[in-house]
């Protein structure tokens, strides 16, 4: 393995700090650093742009950041044995790199971070679906982030990016479709991992849109398209009865027909019912 920067390989790093990956905080360390950087070169050209980061751990990805030419990395981690690690970083790039102890679902990364801004990580992954949930759904559109490239669980991914008619597609691939262009842009297997998870993981790279694809109410939307995969196996007219006394014509007035099932409705269509139930 070929170094990137002037600093300890990973495991070398993990070893003089005690940095055991812990179960309870969802970590998995990636120790290959060329595979770092080119998780990090799947963000795009960086060095106009401030990168969050979640999670970083070791740093590993945090130095492929840095050393792709990041302007300035926000690193955000709960783990605190983490710190010293990251420290040393920051040194080695002069201070282009920022890191807060804490808790991502807690904290307001944009009063660290200037525009344009991306977030890039490999996300715990007991916060990394709920992170995208509210990355996706801010109040005002276009988002702070520019793009978001990130690693998950093979299958969630794979709900990312999933279309009518496969059991993938789901809520999570509305709210991603409907506002950003998703894509898979890369596979990695457990073995590249410490410790190797049970399952494969791959990134997803998001590109906010300027507006979404459909015009639609994101809170009627968001409703409409939950109860709808909530009860997935459910005719539509059985599954969203509760929305509106007249939901079979609602249903048919958005181009649906009421005995079709959520996964076989495409993006444009709940969003023509979310305006329906709206009216």
């Amino acid at each position: 393995m070929s170094a990137i920067d002037s600093l300890p390989p990973l495991r070398q790093v993990i070893s003089d700090h005690g940095l055991s990956a812990r179960k309870s905080l969802g970590q998995n360390f990636l120790l290959d650093l060329n595979l770092t950087a080119k998780i990090a070169r799947q963000a795009g050209d960086l060095s106009e742009c401030d990168v969050l980061e979640i999670g970083p751990g070791p740093g590993g990805l945090t130095r492929g950041l840095l050393s792709e030419g990041a302007r300035k990395v926000l690193a955000i981690e709960k783990d605190t044995r983490c710190m010293p690690a990251l420290a040393e970083i920051s040194a080695a790039y002069d201070g282009r790199l920022e890191v807060i102890n804490g808790d991502a679902l807690e904290i307001d990364p944009l009063a660290h971070l200037t525009p344009p801004i991306r977030v890039a990580a490999n996300l715990p992954y007991n916060v990394g679906t709920e992170l995208l949930v509210r990355w996706l759904t801010p109040k005002d559109w276009p988002p702070f982030w520019q793009s978001l490239t990130l690693m998950f669980q093979k299958e969630v991914a794979e709900r990312i990016v999933a279309k009518p008619g496969s059991k993938t597609y789901g809520r999570l691939a509305i709210l991603a479709q409907w506002r950003a262009e998703a894509k898979i842009v890369m596979h990695l297997p457990p073995g590249a991992f410490t410790p190797p998870p049970k399952v494969s993981s791959a990134v997803v790279h998001l590109t906010a849109l300027p507006e979404p694809r459909y015009p639609a109410d994101p809170g009627v939307l968001s409703h409409v398209v939950a109860k709808a995969f909530n009860q997935r196996r459910k005719m539509l007219r059985a599954a969203l009865k509760g929305l509106a006394p007249d939901i079979e014509d609602r249903l048919l007035a958005a181009g649906i027909q009421p005995t079709e099932r959520a996964e076989q409705v495409s993006l444009e269509q709940f969003c023509a019912l979310a305006r329906e139930v709206a009216r």
